[in-house]
């Protein structure tokens, strides 16, 4: 569960550029699943094409991104079995503070992998 090194190099700057761009939306959609009981563990799912996993957030044609956006959360990843219910425990551990980092799932082609962005300071 930790931020994979490949994907520092291949993802992290493109991913970054959009996620500058996005942070204060993301951060305000996470408060609001935990403010509203939907989950403690908030997921956006980033791919390079629309992928069924959580539900449109922002696409990337509308927002100017190069990255899609999906809104999702644990719980919706255990149910299509992306996180195995044996690796719930692990995930939650692994899962950094929601108020200070973004937990993003990364999709593009045969890569996906889980990483924790921080929001930028105020």
């Amino acid at each position: 569960m930790e931020n994979d090194p490949e994907l520092n190099g291949k993802y992290l700057g493109t991913i970054s550029k959009d996620f500058v761009v996005v942070a204060e939306t993301l951060k305000e959609a996470s408060y609001q699943v935990r403010k509203r009981k939907i989950s403690e563990y908030p997921i956006f799912v980033f791919s390079r094409t629309q992928v069924p996993v959580g539900s449109v957030f922002l696409a990337k044609e509308e927002a100017a991104l190069e990255w899609h956006i999906n809104a999702s959360y644990l719980e919706d990843f255990v149910q299509r079995q992306l996180v195995m219910p044996d690796k719930v425990d692990d995930f939650k551990a692994a899962y950094k503070d929601p108020d200070e980092y973004c937990c993003l799932f990364v999709v593009d082609e045969d890569f996906q992998n889980f990483v924790f962005i921080p929001f930028p300071e105020d």
